[in-house]
């Protein structure tokens, strides 16, 4: 709708208690703020996302002022909406605990029935300093304003172009402010909208604007929704998280661990972990030879100067443990005879694989070539983020490189994207959405003519697959533009699967060449493509997707056999023989549990098929099926029975 000069978003959506802000020309104001003649304007209701962050947003500035009430002493550091919650920054004398996080609820509960008002102030550079006089980090912050968006994560909350602004606290009654902060809002209109639907999660240190270089402060997490029983429905979403994590599940079933003498982000996969991760691969590598890979293997370690040429160390020297140096010769008087080189762990496996395809002359009639490799790298994450098996500093990536002419580049994109879409959907994975991730100004190598070619045939593939298409602005590797399959796991979360990117400068960087059909000598094109992303990563996300209840497939034992009684252990391991002898992995329980004891241990360890056999399945050549889900098909055939384990592990169907 368009307004008239003066009228505000309150007035106009008098009658509509949902709508908490306003879009006013595409951009966010609170209610109360004046609108400019002929403006478009829209209501953004409490459960909108940007209803949600707003909401979010508003209760972390009461948490602020809870917590200025609990710790006068408390220094504010920022205060941003983060992904289903928010979190807010203080310097303290003494960490916060869980106790007093209770404490703080209440203390919030109590400001959010006062129904205090959230009161935008415009101020000059001076006046918000005399405002701030006794908060350091907002001063710092205000020094900020021109470069809110670099200066780190949540800074462009407070500050940045435009207007500075004060979002004070307002009580009701007397019409004073209470607490106020520098900040950019939008906001609810007032407290009472918050409700009671909300909850303090977590504290935990963070370092200011997230430089381990800055004070070290203390960081409340919380989370906000519109409603109670959104809120609860949140709390057990987390809840069912936490049953699934893959680290707790990867203990329970004693599938992988992370020893401490190994060091931080270095799994190591048990023997039944092995058995996922081999089955994983193993189908992996089929499909990939069905589509006509060529399997390459490469060394974990590497020279120096394969990256400079590469330009990784130029680019991503951080994310690359320090360089061995080694080979030096000394003399007997400590001078050197032979200086040494430099070696390092490698981080990618790309510049390995040009120099396999730079090995001797190629033809146009061999392209498309596709190299592909199982191939360890190793980065070095930041202690902080590394995180079981989804983030971890040594991984195995399965990785491909394609090189193919320019004429074919657009068919090989559009096959790459759907062989990789159709084996995730074989592992079970089935919701995608597309990403473009288009080039960093300042993180980029080659010329702009090319980068601008390659995001053009990307976005083409991408939009021709039908799915839905998000723009990533800056967020592509230096070398070229990529597309990235976003898949929802079975509790709605989204994971980062596989990637593909289009690459016209590491051709050049190496000197790659082709003989074309008259005779010139041309560039390929090069396309990466990471399917799982790395292994790990990949079982870290299937262990959560299937809360460690593996299909058949996939699972590391996959037929149990329980006798009722001893008497008929031997009919059990002649039906387990029949199952082996057909390539299932099945074992027979002979331990000296109970029976019930033996079933529900089968349940805990989640064994897709349990095969039951006393006196009547005995007599009759039969055996009962006993599923995951508790039910019961009795009498079945042994031969059917084979049949029917068979079936589902070739078919993938359970």
């Amino acid at each position: 709708m368009k307004v008239t000069t003066g009228t505000t978003g309150a007035e106009v959506f008098f009658e509509r208690r949902d709508v908490v802000v306003a879009r006013v020309d595409g951009e966010l104001k609170d209610l109360e703020q004046p609108l400019p003649e002929g403006a478009e304007v829209q209501g953004v209701t409490i459960d909108s996302p940007d209803g949600l962050n707003v909401l979010r947003h508003s209760t972390a500035h009461v948490m602020a002022q809870a917590v200025q009430q609990l710790r006068p002493d408390a220094k504010l550091g920022i205060g941003p909406y983060i992904t289903d919650g928010f979190y807010f920054d203080f310097d303290v004398a003494e960490p916060f605990t869980p106790e007093d996080l209770r404490q703080l609820e209440k203390m919030m509960l109590k400001i959010v029935n006062q129904n205090q008002k959230f009161v935008r102030r415009v101020v000059s550079e001076d006046e918000a300093r005399e405002a701030m006089k006794n908060e350091p980090y907002k001063l710092e912050l205000l020094g900020k304003k021109n470069d809110a968006v670099d200066a780190g994560e949540g800074v462009n909350v407070e500050v940045g172009a435009g207007d500075i602004t004060i979002y004070d606290n307002v009580d009701r009654k007397s019409g004073d402010s209470v607490w106020c902060d520098l900040c950019r809002g939008p906001h609810l209109p007032n407290t009472k909208l918050i409700s009671n639907a909300f909850a303090l999660t977590r504290s935990s240190a963070a370092y200011w604007l997230g430089n381990q270089n800055n004070q070290q402060l203390q960081r409340i997490y919380g989370t906000a929704w519109p409603t109670k029983d959104a809120l609860k429905a949140y709390q057990e979403r987390i809840a069912e998280a936490e049953r699934r994590d893959h680290r707790k599940l990867g203990a329970e079933l004693d599938l992988f661990s992370f020893p401490d003498e190994l060091g931080s982000g270095l799994p190591v996969f048990h023997p039944k972990g092995g058995i996922i991760r081999k089955a994983m691969e193993d189908y992996s590598r089929q499909r990939h030879v069905d589509a006509g890979y060529e399997f390459v293997y490469t060394p974990h370690i590497t020279k120096g100067h394969l990256y400079e040429v590469s330009g990784h160390l130029d680019w991503y020297r951080e994310g690359m443990f320090p360089a061995m140096h080694i080979d030096a010769e000394l003399n007997e008087d400590g001078t050197v005879r032979k200086p040494g080189q430099d070696y390092y762990l490698k981080p990618m496996n790309c510049p390995m694989h040009n120099l396999i395809f730079r090995s001797r002359g190629r033809s146009y009639r061999e392209l498309p070539l596709r190299l592909f490799e199982f191939g360890s790298v190793y980065r070095y994450e930041k202690s902080g983020v590394v995180h079981g098996l989804t983030r971890v500093r040594g991984m195995t990536q399965d990785d491909a490189h394609i090189y193919c002419t320019r004429e074919q580049m657009k068919d090989e994109l559009t096959g790459t994207l759907n062989f990789v879409l159709g084996l995730l959907k074989d592992y079970g994975l089935d919701d995608f959405y597309l990403e473009l991730s288009t080039k960093n100004e300042d993180k980029f190598v080659g010329d702009d003519t090319a980068w601008e070619e390659a995001t053009r045939t990307l976005a083409e593939v991408a939009e021709a697959s039908g799915l839905e298409l998000v723009p990533d602005p800056g967020g592509a590797a230096f070398y070229g533009p990529k597309i990235s399959v976003q898949a929802k796991d079975a509790l709605g979360r989204t994971w980062q699967m596989s990637t593909i990117q289009l690459d016209f400068n590491l051709p050049e960087r190496f000197e790659l060449e082709y003989q074309a059909a008259d005779g010139t000598r041309q560039r390929p094109v090069m396309i990466h493509r990471a399917l799982f992303g790395s292994v790990e990563r990949f079982m870290g996300v299937l262990t959560e997707h299937y809360a460690g209840a593996f299909p058949a497939w996939l699972a590391p034992v996959q037929v149990v056999g329980i006798p009722v009684a001893e008497t008929f252990n031997d009919y059990m391991f002649d039906v387990v023989d029949q199952l082996k002898a057909a390539g299932i992995r099945a074992e027979v329980d002979i331990s000296s549990d109970r029976f019930p004891k033996k079933i529900r241990t089968a349940s805990k360890d989640k064994i897709p098929f349990v095969l039951i056999a006393g006196g009547e399945d005995a007599e009759a050549g039969a055996v009962s099926f006993r599923f995951r889900d508790g039910s019961q098909d009795n009498g079945v055939p042994v031969a059917e029975a084979v049949q029917r384990i068979v079936d589902a592990v070739r078919n993938r169907t359970s």
